[in-house]
């Protein structure tokens, strides 16, 4: 069975198994060491005060989240989230990353947001850290590109690039 849920502290530890996995094997996130639990509960605990975070479970065990936050710290941007996503390794290419969306958009859509950005991980040239899936699953999405910072992450004795993707979900005709 397949639920989506509301992210709470309790759920940290799961999240933060699945997050590891990336931050140790891959290029996706340029975050280097693993956050310790207590600063993975702060970092929830800040976004679900205001902003959605959700996770999916399949029988009961989470295997994956998304959630969104501040596009940026000023108050014209009040209608611009940031969003990302992260599935566990062994459950990709089963739909879940777009069930995530499909809620995640929904209720920012409810909230009165419009634009929504995604900051994604780019490599040069596709490698054993990283490769053009989240572009790809973005795109399929209705993102489009919209920006590239060339060489600006480095991790693994590599350099990648860094993209930004952007979904326009919400009527922008007059203004509020």
């Amino acid at each position: 069975m397949i639920e989506i849920k509301d992210v709470t502290i309790k759920d940290a530890k799961a999240l933060l198994k699945i997050y590891e996995y990336y931050v140790l094997n891959t290029a996706i996130t340029f975050e280097i060491k693993v956050p310790t639990l207590n600063e993975f509960k702060k970092r929830i605990a800040d976004i679900i005060k205001k902003y959605p975070y959700i996770c999916i479970l399949e029988n009961n065990k989470i295997v994956g989240y998304a959630y969104s936050y501040e596009f940026k710290g000023r108050e014209a941007y009040k209608y611009s989230n940031e969003v990302s996503i992260y599935l566990d390794k062994n459950y990709l290419k089963k739909g879940y990353g777009k069930l995530l969306y499909i809620e995640l958009e929904k209720r920012l859509k409810e909230n009165g947001i419009k634009n929504l950005y995604a900051c994604i991980s780019s490599p040069i040239k596709e490698d054993a850290y990283l490769n053009n899936n989240s572009e790809e699953f973005h795109q399929h999405l209705g993102y489009k590109k919209i920006g590239l910072f060339t060489k600006c992450g480095y991790k693994f004795n590599n350099w990648y690039n860094m993209i930004w993707m952007e979904k326009i979900i919400g009527n922008h005709e007059n203004g509020e």
